[in-house]
């Protein structure tokens, strides 16, 4: 019998069942959405947390403070516990070494920002004049602070867009002074709006030369962490290997494993993310597997069920003429037939939920780049053939087995 007669009869046997093809249909579908989601929306965060960490700046190295292993963390404050023995020393002795261009040390706090009256919570990011020249922040009035400034522990600030809009409205800020902790900052810049990097919003943020942070609002000497600009990037890991030396002899450790500093590039924070963003997507795709597995099994149920209640027709066919392939031939289509179904209306609803998304993320402020993984939407449709290859095989091949005259009798 030629394939396209078989394929018709499947077709007409499907829709005689329409509420129990449809059921089927959608127990695939389910699984087949979440992996397009899945794989898609990996994809796209992705893309974000990349471009989140090119937005720091490029061709520099980040130490950070932590607790050294077996101190129970990993952060500058853990239990009780901090470390401070980043210094002043470290960032200019980075600044000797011959790929580091520039350099800018970092310690970050909260407190209320007023003026007239107006005040906001905000987070204050102490960091040196070089942070202007290494980080992507541009101004958008007056101007960044400078180097001098930074020494002598000026009290100058600059306001991130949003802090300045919400105290000052349409008025000029640059020339006013501000309080914070009851000392007063001379505005002498605002910067142009740049959202969210992580869990920080740049722009409800403002920027005071670090030495003024550690003297007059946190009482410390020590740094959060250190950027660090090279001159050739091409030699990144041999240049933070320098830089841990230096670390290690500055603070005293012996055993690398009591480090209480971590060097990481911006290539090597790329590569972790990847890492775990593709172990976490592989997780999610097994999941979202199992989904589809049970929707096979729930194939498998259903055609093994037609089967038993379609032996009379089963015997006829095969009492006209119709082979043992026939029968086998047609079965496996319905049940591709149905998967297929599941396959194509599930990458369309994936495809809806992940342009929802895409439109709900921007529309509050998330710059959610809408990424539609053309891969994973053939792997779901491979897949949900193979599904209703494997799982109607055995149906299909039970039908095919009956014995006509045994099967007429059973009418």
């Amino acid at each position: 019998m030629q394939l396209r007669n078989i394929f018709n009869i499947s077709i007409k046997a499907l829709s005689r069942s329409k509420l129990r093809t449809l059921l089927t249909v959608l127990g695939v579908l389910v699984g087949i959405s979440s992996v397009t989601i899945i794989i898609s929306a990996g994809n796209s965060v992705e893309a974000l947390i990349f471009k989140q960490i090119e937005g720091f700046g490029s061709n520099y190295i980040q130490t950070e403070v932590r607790v050294p292993k077996g101190s129970g963390g990993t952060t500058s404050m853990v239990q009780g516990v901090v470390i401070s023995t980043l210094k002043e020393k470290d960032r200019q002795d980075f600044l000797d070494l011959e790929n580091i261009d520039k350099a800018y040390g970092a310690v970050i706090t909260q407190d209320i920002i007023s003026w007239q009256g107006e005040l906001n919570k905000v987070m204050i990011y102490g960091v040196g004049s070089s942070y202007i020249d290494i980080d992507t922040t541009e101004i958008d009035q007056g101007r960044f602070y400078t180097e001098d400034e930074d020494d002598s522990k000026a009290r100058v600030i600059v306001l991130g867009s949003k802090v300045k809009e919400d105290l000052f409205g349409p008025s000029d800020a640059i020339g006013e002074n501000v309080k914070i902790n009851k000392i007063n900052f001379k505005v002498i810049g605002v910067a142009k709006p740049r959202g969210a990097v992580f869990t920080f919003d740049l722009d409800d943020m403002v920027f005071i030369p670090v030495k003024t942070t550690q003297t007059a609002l946190m009482g410390i000497n020590y740094l959060s962490a250190i950027t660090s600009q090279m001159v050739d990037s091409s030699i990144e890991e041999e240049t933070a290997e320098q830089m841990r030396m230096i670390l290690r002899e500055n603070h005293d450790i012996d055993d690398p494993d009591k480090d209480d500093f971590e060097v990481m590039s911006g290539t090597e924070a790329m590569e972790m993310m990847a890492t775990i963003l593709g172990g976490m997507t592989i997780l999610l795709v097994v999941l979202a597997g199992l989904s589809l597995l049970v929707g096979g099994v729930g194939i498998m149920n259903i055609m093994y069920a037609t089967v038993a209640e379609r032996t009379f027709e089963i015997g006829l066919r095969k009492a006209v003429g119709a082979s043992p392939k026939d029968i086998l031939q047609q079965f496996l289509i319905e049940s591709i037939i149905i998967t297929f179904l599941g396959g194509v209306f599930g990458i369309i609803l994936g495809i809806i939920v992940i342009y929802g998304v895409y439109i709900g993320a921007n529309y509050y402020g998330m710059e959610w780049p809408l990424s539609i993984s053309w891969l994973g939407i053939l792997l779901a449709i491979g897949f949900s053939v193979v599904v209703g290859l494997i799982f109607g095989l055995y149906p299909a091949r039970k039908a095919a087995r009956l014995d006509p005259i045994t099967a007429l009798r059973k009418e």
